[in-house]
């Protein structure tokens, strides 16, 4: 029989509950790169939850709220340097729109401790519940404004590779779901260790069987289907068709790439160093996004540098570059991709779907009229077609481009191969982050859109992270941040379908599904 005890007996002070919360949100963010203690994912929420105990749900909102701020500052700190040196915002400007992402960001948080005070009334609906909200909260902010879904949980496990193949399934959200689950169950049996009870209530046998078995078995059963889909991952790719992939990184400085002093030279360097990569014979060739500092096509003498060098080398050239079209009388820009043939020709065009506020343009203009655009030289871009792939072979399936950014959103990365793309590419400039933990936080999210698909995914980065990565999520290699780099692999082009690439998002959007239930019977109630 549990023994009930008086609402909220024994809540921390505000201040002790918050510092206790905060705490836990450090942790978090040392989960991720830099400095990526993965591990620490797995407890980090631990004392947040010690600090939302036999706590009232509008103190558990605030409590969560600080939690997400102390995560969300630490995590995003890039931010800050990214508006000064790039964005050309003064300090003064550049740190509260930090605070106000972080604060925003921290909404999240504070809504999923409301719910777990008031829906996880006792221990075992704490491991049974706090994961739901937990995913169902991320998918909310994958979309919500644009959408967000930077360092989700799930990410922070990138290198966990028994783990993480999941995501063929559920996504990164299956990930996320489990190190929650830990966490709560984790938690509990602290509590109960301690003889602490939580809501009012000491765990019950049932509550500790749950807390005990419920991630024993769901964390058990992931690591045998990890190991058996990397065993079949590895046979289908021996036998696989392959492509031979040449990687660019130019290195090119931020503050050279759009002088127009500097246009020619860039031009040359990368030209150089695709003359190198060609005397492996590859198949393609990636140059990063906009790595043209001029318009592809529209500039007649810096665009034949490149193709002569195309014709040259026999290879396919991927090259990211600024362009436009007019239509009615109206100029309108896109941050494109090229296919280039080998005999020099142009054989297709990727558009950015997924565009990148204050980078390709400004939300809110009117209310936000200081916060310039840190791509200047251009308009505002206009969004192209979600789903377009890019044929280059004549036989074989077509390659799905990602540019910057839009690699974080799963959707995208899914319409491509849902469309037939047999390889992803991400083109990217990072040199915005300069050496923070940015660029490192990027890459990691790509390995998750490789193992989502079981497809291969080749990066292309201005100044680093450029890369590899296996349809099992290995990096295969990858270059050092600001650093000339040319690199090659050949690679497995893979055509089969996961169960994610043709179910999507079910996992998280159960889980709203389920949380809207709960909401809604509880108002039903009320009335």
């Amino acid at each position: 029989m549990a023994i009930r005890h008086n609402k909220h007996p024994r809540a921390a002070e505000p201040k002790t509950r918050w510092l206790t919360a905060a705490i836990g949100g450090l942790l978090l963010t040392a989960a991720f790169p830099k400095p990526e203690f993965s591990l620490l994912a797995w407890v980090a929420l631990v004392p947040f939850f010690s600090a939302l105990r036999d706590v009232a749900p509008k103190q558990a909102f605030r409590t969560g709220w600080i939690f997400g701020l102390a995560h969300y500052l630490t995590l995003l700190y890039w931010v800050v340097i990214t508006m000064r040196n790039y964005g050309y915002l003064p300090w003064w400007q550049a740190v509260p729109l930090l605070f106000l992402l972080a604060a925003y960001l921290g909404l999240y948080p504070g809504l999923f401790s409301m719910l777990v005070s008031r829906y996880c009334t006792r221990p075992a609906k704490l491991v049974l519940l706090a994961p739901v909200f937990w995913v169902a909260l991320e998918y909310v902010r994958s979309f919500l404004f644009t959408g967000f879904p930077w360092g989700l949980v799930g990410y922070s496990q990138y290198n966990r590779l028994h783990i993480i193949q999941i995501s063929d399934i559920f996504g990164v959200y299956g990930v996320s779901f489990l190190v929650v689950l830990f966490g709560a169950a984790t938690a509990v049996l602290s509590f109960n260790f301690m003889g602490r009870p939580w809501q009012g209530r000491m765990a019950h046998r049932k509550d500790i069987r749950v807390a005990l078995s419920l991630p024993v078995v769901l964390i058990g059963l992931t690591l045998i289907y990890g190991g058996i889909r990397i065993d079949a991952l590895d046979k289908a790719m021996a036998v696989a068709d392959t492509a031979q992939v040449a990687l660019v990184q130019g290195n090119i400085n931020q503050a050279h790439k759009w002088d127009p002093a500097f246009q020619i030279s860039t031009t040359k360097k990368y030209v150089n160093m695709t003359l190198a990569a060609a005397k492996q014979k590859p198949d393609l060739i990636v140059w990063p996004e906009t790595a043209t500092p001029f318009h592809f096509v529209a500039s007649p003498k810096l665009t034949r540098l490149v193709i002569a060098a195309i014709k040259k080398s026999g290879a396919h050239l991927l090259v990211g570059s600024p362009s436009f079209e007019v239509a009615g009388g109206e100029r309108r820009f896109y941050n494109s991709a090229y296919m280039v043939a080998p005999d020099g020709h142009i054989a297709g065009r990727y558009d950015k779907v997924h565009l990148v506020p204050f980078g390709e343009y400004v939300p809110l203009k009117r209310l936000l009229f200081f916060a310039g655009k840190m791509v200047a030289q251009v308009g505002d871009f206009s969004k192209g077609e979600k789903g377009r792939t890019l044929a280059w072979r004549e036989s074989g399936p077509p390659i799905g481009v990602q540019i910057c950014f839009e690699i974080v959103f799963p959707g995208l990365s899914r319409a491509l191969v849902k469309n037939g793309a047999g390889l992803l590419a991400n083109l990217t400039n990072d040199a915005w982050f300069e050496k923070s933990g940015a660029a490192y936080q990027h890459f990691a999210m790509t390995v998750f859109r490789a193992v989502e698909n079981r497809r291969v995914l080749v990066r292309a980065a201005n100044t680093g992270i450029s890369g590899f990565i296996d349809p099992a999520g290995r990096v295969l290699q990858h270059t050092a941040l600001f650093e000339d780099a040319v690199v090659h692999a050949k690679l497995p082009v893979l055509t089969g379908i996961s169960l994610y690439t043709r179910m999507g998002d079910v996992l998280p959007l159960a889980c709203l599904l389920l949380v809207i239930g709960l909401v809604g019977r509880r108002a039903i109630k009320k009335t």
